[in-house]
């Protein structure tokens, strides 16, 4: 004999039809797409915001910035940074392990970057070889940050899509800042106070 309560179940379980085979995929399409320049200068436009300074030039003109920024200074390197992008005019030491002790009296350091993202003005470290160890970037008083422009990516699951999770990341949005509770800015608390990008033009692929 069946029961009210199963009646009840049972009409819901026709009206509800079949349960999916698994969890719905999320639709990937909502953003429309952009333009890579569109995206760089939404970059730049944040970074600035953020107090970070940016330089535009081709690869062949980043020694010279470099130079600008830290000439006639010490400065720590990753193992892999190419060695065009520095000046003669830097006493580069480049990172083997060195300790905080070391870092500290630094002058600054530069590196290169994973990917970066225009939406939120946040560059990505990832550890690779012209990046080097985290803490490199975190005790000098200057970063000086060589990006490529075909490293912008317009959003964060963009750049989530290029990076590696199994790597140590480390997201970068301007120079180190806080604020206390009188909203009172204090720079240079957790890292570098002073950022400097140099955006690579690379041409676009045919």
């Amino acid at each position: 004999m069946t029961s009210a309560r199963e009646v009840v179940l049972a009409r819901l379980r026709a009206a509800r039809g079949p349960a999916p085979a698994g969890p719905a995929e999320p639709p990937r399409d909502y953003r429309p797409a952009g333009s890579l320049a569109a995206d760089v200068d939404l970059l730049v436009d944040r970074l600035v915001d953020y107090r970070a300074t940016v330089h535009r030039c081709d690869d062949a003109e980043v020694a010279r910035v470099v130079d600008g920024v830290l000439g006639g200074r010490r400065i720590v390197v990753p193992p892999g940074l190419p060695g065009r992008w520095l000046p003669d005019t830097v006493d580069a030491v480049t990172d083997d392990g060195l300790g905080p002790e070391r870092l500290a009296v630094l002058d600054g350091v530069v590196t290169g970057a994973a990917v970066a993202v225009a939406e939120t003005g946040t560059i990505v470290l990832d550890a690779s070889p012209d990046q080097g160890r985290r803490v490199i970037t975190l005790l000098p008083d200057v970063h000086v940050c060589v990006l490529r422009t075909d490293q912008v990516v317009a959003a964060v699951p963009d750049a989530i899509a290029r990076l590696d999770p199994r790597r140590p990341l480390t997201w970068i949005s301007g120079p180190s800042a806080t604020s206390d509770i009188e909203l009172d800015r204090v720079e240079g608390v957790h890292g570098p106070r002073n950022l400097h990008v140099v955006l690579v033009a690379v041409p676009p692929r045919p």
